[in-house]
């Protein structure tokens, strides 16, 4: 039982870490993040825990994935790349919705849920988040893959 309430309380924790640190982006960002300014946030490592590079290519991608961060190296300093799908190359503009939802795992690590991204995204973008899930969803609908899941 304690342990049960000490991981919600973990969990709670850092889902009020992750709304505060998704309101000083939107401050400082916000709250339309375009190409430019997805390219300046990466750099600021008061928001974006290690180095970020984008990268429009979809061979590390899952079947209807949108996007994914893979490591460089062994240690988060080393930074990562985000692979965004190729048909988003010309979507620069909306990038930053596929982006920030991978921003949690980049900074937080194995501790963010997809619930976590979902409701970062939409802080950052000064959406409720329905209409940030459903812009992703509109994102991804692009790609296909459906019918795998």
């Amino acid at each position: 039982m304690a342990r049960r309430l000490h991981n919600e309380e973990a969990r709670q924790n850092l889902s009020a870490q992750m709304a505060t640190q998704g309101a000083e982006i939107h401050n400082r960002y916000g709250p339309e993040i375009g190409w430019s300014a997805l390219k300046r946030l990466l750099e600021d490592r008061s928001c974006v825990r290690y180095p970020c590079e984008i990268r429009f290519d979809s061979a590390p991608l899952l079947p209807g994935e949108f996007a994914h961060p893979v490591p460089r190296g062994n240690v988060p300093e080393d930074g990562y790349i985000i692979y965004v799908h190729p048909v988003y190359e010309t979507q620069l503009e909306r990038v930053s919705y596929l982006v920030l939802h991978q921003l949690v795992w980049v900074n937080y690590g194995a501790s963010a849920e997809a619930d976590d991204a979902e409701a970062f995204g939409a802080v950052v973008l000064g959406l409720s988040r329905e209409d940030y899930f459903s812009a992703l969803c509109e994102l991804a609908g692009q790609l296909g893959g459906d019918e795998l899941v």
